[in-house]
């Protein structure tokens, strides 16, 4: 199982630093509603997470993703195409930032948080964890990893679950910030917020360019084997 843990770890975090979702959570956060649609776009994030990884599992496993041989050229096959296509977002991230002063650009519905229920918030973040292309392609190479390890049903569910976790902290951390904090965390979140606005497209070029390359890697070496 140290093995499924260990080669999720780093793509975990990869998308635990997910700009654009931090920023939503503080968003929601400081408005009115932010003790409820805060934490629930926590859930939301935390169930599209655990959700796109258990259903990669259920396909890949009983499709044949390790024997005795090692993994299946075609596991090898699939994390060369999700790498692949994390450095396309990569070129597509970095053609997309902001020039010189120019303000970066946040999506128009983002004025309109103030306003969001709980459920609305619930699904936002099933969606960033769920659907941004990001985190869907890291997560799932991380269940691809967990797959090819050979580890049992229970292990996988262990080494999902960890994965979960780690990959929620950049989410959970603002939420945590403002419970401890109460009304003092206004100007943490605030701080924390316009510095992601900022730097989010380099932070994203950043992230699948070494993901995207770590998948390849191992891609390349799996099916050179």
């Amino acid at each position: 199982m140290g093995i499924a843990i260990g080669g999720t770890l780093p793509l975990a975090v990869g998308v635990a630093i997910s700009p654009l979702a931090v920023i939503t959570v503080i968003l929601l956060l400081v408005t009115p509603r932010g003790g409820v649609t805060g934490p629930a776009f926590l859930v939301g994030w935390l169930l599209g997470l655990a959700a796109v990884a258990t259903v990669v599992l259920l396909v890949v496993e009983p499709a044949g993703a390790s024997s005795a041989d090692g993994p299946a050229t075609w596991v090898g096959t699939l994390q060369l195409v999700v790498g692949l296509a994390l450095l396309a977002v990569a070129v597509q991230q970095w053609r997309a930032r902001p020039r010189g002063d120019d303000e970066p650009d946040t999506p128009k519905w983002m004025d309109a948080v103030d306003a969001f229920t709980a459920g609305r918030a619930l699904a936002l973040g099933a969606v960033f964890s769920g659907v941004k292309p990001k985190n869907l392609l890291l997560t799932v190479g991380a269940a691809s990893l967990i797959a090819e390890s050979g580890v049992g049903a229970g292990q996988a569910a262990l080494a999902l679950g960890i994965y979960v976790g780690i990959a929620s902290i950049g989410i959970a951390g603002p939420v945590v910030i403002y419970v401890v904090l109460g009304t003092g965390a206004r100007t943490v979140l605030e701080e924390i917020k316009s510095w992601m606005i900022r730097h989010n497209a380099a932070i994203m070029t950043v992230l699948c360019v070494v993901f995207g390359t770590v998948l390849i890697g191992d891609a390349i070496g799996g099916l050179g084997t």
